[in-house]
C-alpha cells in the first residue's frame, strides 16, 4: 500500500499514540533482541520500530527497514540519520534486495493485510530467515475495528471508505499459512484497546481524521461527514461513545 504525504503524517502521528507505542513495545519484547543481528521491519513507515531495534542489535548489527512508499523512507531516514546501522530499502514486501538467510529476525506491523499477494510477502520473508529466526507480524481485526455511538446508516458510510485492506481478517488465516512455509511454535497474542474519548493526540483522533479526508475524496459530502463528527462529539458527552481495535501479534520460529 503506498501512502500519499497527508496520509503517511497520520500513520506517523499513529504511531507515536499510546497504542502505537504499546504495539512496538509488544514487537520488542517478542523479537528478544540481541546485540549483533540482523532485523528487518517491513512497512517500517516513519522508523520509530527501526529506531528502537538499532539501539538493541548495537554498532555490531543491523536495523533495516522496508517500504513502497518514497515519502515514508525520507521520513524514516531523518530520524534515524544519527544511527550508523540502520538502512532503508524502499521497494515491495516480495522484492527486498537482500541474500537468503540474511536475517535474525523480522517483523511487520499492520502492513501484510493490505498486501493483495500475502503469500508471496510471506515466501519473501522465509526465504530471509536465517535458521533458529523468528517471524513477528501484528495485523488487525478488521472486522471489529470501529467507532461506536454515531447513527447506524451513516456510521457505517464512514466506515466503508477505510476498508481498503485485501486481507481484513489476516489473523485468523496467518497461522496455518506459516505453517505451510515450516514455522513451528507458532502463538498469538491478542492486544485489544477500548477507547471512550477523543483526545487530540489519540489513535481514535487521528483515525477520526484518516477517516474524514477518505469520505471528502471518495465523495460523501461535507454535511454528512460533519454530522458524523457532530454525532461522534455529542456521543462522547453523553458517555456513549467507544472506539474499538483489535490487534494480534502472531511469532512463528524457523528451526530446522
Amino acid at each position: 500500500m503506498k501512502f500519499d504525504k497527508d496520509i503517511s503524517l497520520i500513520q506517523q502521528k499513529m504511531s507515536e499514540t499510546s497504542i502505537g507505542i504499546a504495539r512496538r513495545q509488544n514487537i520488542l519484547k517478542e523479537l528478544n533482541i540481541e546485540g549483533g543481528q540482523t532485523i528487518i521491519d517491513v512497512g517500517c513507515g516513519g522508523g520509530q520500530l527501526v529506531e528502537a531495534i538499532s539501539l538493541g542489535v548495537g554498532v555490531n548489527g543491523k536495523a533495516i527497514g522496508v517500504d513502497p512508499s518514497e515519502t515514508q523512507i525520507v521520513s524514516a531516514k531523518d530520524r534515524c540519520q544519527s544511527f550508523e546501522n540502520t538502512e532503508f530499502l524502499c521497494c515491495y514486501a516480495d522484492e527486498i534486495d537482500m541474500d537468503d538467510a540474511s536475517c535474525d529476525s523480522i517483523t511487520s506491523t499492520q502492513t501484510l493485510e493490505y498486501i493483495e499477494d500475502v503469500d508471496a510477502a510471506l515466501n519473501e520473508i522465509r526465504r530471509l530467515l536465517k535458521n533458529h529466526s523468528r517471524f513477528v507480524n501484528i495485523s488487525t481485526l478488521w472486522d471489529y475495528f470501529g467507532f461506536h455511538g454515531p447513527d447506524k446508516e451513516l456510521n457505517s458510510l464512514m466506515h466503508e471508505v477505510v476498508k481498503g485492506q485485501k486481507h481484513p481478517m489476516l489473523p485468523t488465516k496467518l497461522n496455518g499459512k506459516l505453517e505451510k512455509l515450516g514455522f513451528k511454535n507458532i502463538r498469538t497474542h491478542e492486544i485489544p484497546f477500548f477507547i471512550t474519548k477523543r483526545d487530540e493526540n489519540s489513535f481514535a483522533k487521528f483515525h477520526e481524521v484518516n477517516m474524514v479526508n477518505a469520505a471528502i475524496k471518495k465523495g460523501i459530502s461535507e454535511d454528512q461527514v460533519d454530522l458524523w463528527r457532530k454525532q461522534l462529539h455529542q456521543a462522547e458527552q453523553e458517555g456513549s461513545f467507544a472506539f474499538t481495535t483489535i490487534a494480534i501479534m502472531t511469532t512463528g520460529y524457523i528451526n530446522q
